[in-house]
């Protein structure tokens, strides 16, 4: 019965992208906003989610220097995010269609000497990001942009069906997954190749493979995977994110980040957090092109 559930919802999802690359380009914008406010009636448990981590992060992004001011509420960011999803979703529809290019080719590019500087030194890069803007498009833009493909690690889908269509988006100019199970082993591999490797670092994780930091003014679990890779390999880290503008969406390279070198605990605990500060600051500056909908600061005292 599982799988037939499971076929029945990639079969309805296979549907919706063939419908959305049908329409004109014109409508995309539209179309991705009608799903976001779509989205964000019926999924009610997502949106009690983002409207608490919102209101629970205000007081910390309103004081911080990056905040534009461009929300009060945290209501206001958290249809703003879903609309952000469904446009999102849209695009990324057209782009396993190959009804796509028009939105890669009108990506502003900034700030691209902060990647090919380190990138020249012959070693491999690994490009730090979260779930932001519209993340899979920023890995599928490498190619256009900076001739670059590049190994984005992601969660397989427990849906295989769904999974396969979405690994096809993701690998259709170029690039190759690697997923989560497995990533440890895969990402040195390429990295000793000299590769260029995605990766996003906001997601909680559990504490066996984790570091305790502070995130938006409370306490989260963070990801310790970029420091140890880091200081195995010598591998440099560049800062990545896509943020979504009202003409175009912006992919801006940060400059790369030096690692402390101490190896302890307490060091690679301050490297993730200073990592973590690069997705702080991008957040308070687009509080609307960040993932709110999932449980960031669970198991670290989050009570929901």
């Amino acid at each position: 019965m599982k799988q037939l559930n499971w076929f029945i919802q990639a079969l309805f999802f296979y549907l919706f992208t063939l419908v959305v690359a049908a329409l004109p380009n014109s409508k995309t914008a539209s179309i991705g906003k009608k799903t976001g406010i779509f989205l964000f009636n019926i999924l009610h448990s997502r949106r009690k989610i983002a409207v608490d981590n919102i209101q629970q992060s205000l007081p910390f992004m309103k004081k911080h220097p990056s905040w534009t001011g461009e929300f009060e509420t945290a209501e206001e960011i958290a249809l703003a995010t879903f609309i952000n999803l469904g446009t999102s979703l849209v695009e990324v529809c057209r782009l396993y269609h190959g009804k796509g290019d028009n939105i890669i080719d009108s990506i502003e590019v900034k700030d691209a000497e902060n990647f090919h500087i380190p990138r020249k030194r012959g070693n491999g890069v690994v490009l730090i990001g979260g779930h932001c803007g519209n993340w899979e498009l920023m890995s599928l833009s490498f190619k256009k942009h900076i001739n670059e493909n590049v190994w984005a690690i992601a969660r397989q889908q427990n849906n295989p069906y769904l999974n396969t269509i979405i690994e096809k988006m993701r690998i259709r100019y170029g690039n190759k997954v690697i997923y989560k199970e497995n990533a440890l082993k895969q990402t040195l591999g390429v990295i000793r190749k000299h590769g260029l490797v995605g990766m996003l670092i906001d997601q909680a994780v559990f504490e066996h493979n984790g570091i305790l930091i502070e995130f938006l003014g409370r306490k989260a679990w963070a990801n310790k995977a970029p420091a140890i890779i880091a200081s195995k390999t010598g591998v440099s880290i560049v800062p990545t994110f896509l943020h979504r503008r009202a003409d175009c969406h912006v992919l801006t390279f940060y400059p790369e980040y030096l690692m402390s070198g101490d190896r302890t605990e307490d060091g690679i605990m301050r490297d993730i957090q200073a990592m973590s500060r690069y997705l702080e600051n991008f957040i308070c500056a687009h509080p609307a092109d960040w993932y709110w909908i999932h449980r960031r600061w669970k198991r670290a005292g989050e009570l929901l």
